[in-house]
């Protein structure tokens, strides 16, 4: 009896690990990192995620994180449409001269968080 419980487990448990597939990836980046050499001291110019919603409805991102205070995103505030095009704006304190490396983790309704990532050195203030 015990053998035969032992193989309707590794049966139930090997058809179990044939038969899932990973989820497809409703969002849809252009870029998951965005990495910019030299930039000016005190620059305004924002990094910007664009990405398409390939589910079969409309997607709210709910919170969008940074890794520090010198970093700040904004995000949609209406749902991304099927189809349509969306964008994480994010920008960093260019005051901080030298190189960074911060991420900004998504959170879209009622899917997996998504992690970008910006990266760059910030040249010194000119003379």
């Amino acid at each position: 009896m015990y053998r035969f419980l032992f193989l309707f487990l590794l049966g139930s448990i090997a058809s179990f690990g044939f038969t899932q597939t990973k989820p497809k990836q409703t969002l849809v980046f252009e870029s998951y990192e965005i990495n910019r050499e030299n930039i000016p001291y005190d620059s305004k110019e924002p990094f910007v995620f664009v990405f398409t919603n390939k589910a079969k409805k409309p997607i709210s991102i709910n919170e969008v994180k940074t890794s520090c205070g010198c970093t700040a995103a904004e995000k949609p505030t209406a749902p991304v449409a099927k189809n349509k095009k969306g964008k994480i704006s994010v920008t960093y304190d260019t005051k901080r001269v030298g190189v960074f490396v911060k991420t900004i983790t998504v959170f879209p309704e009622g899917l997996e968080p998504i992690t970008l990532t910006i990266k760059g050195n910030v040249m010194p203030e000119p003379n």
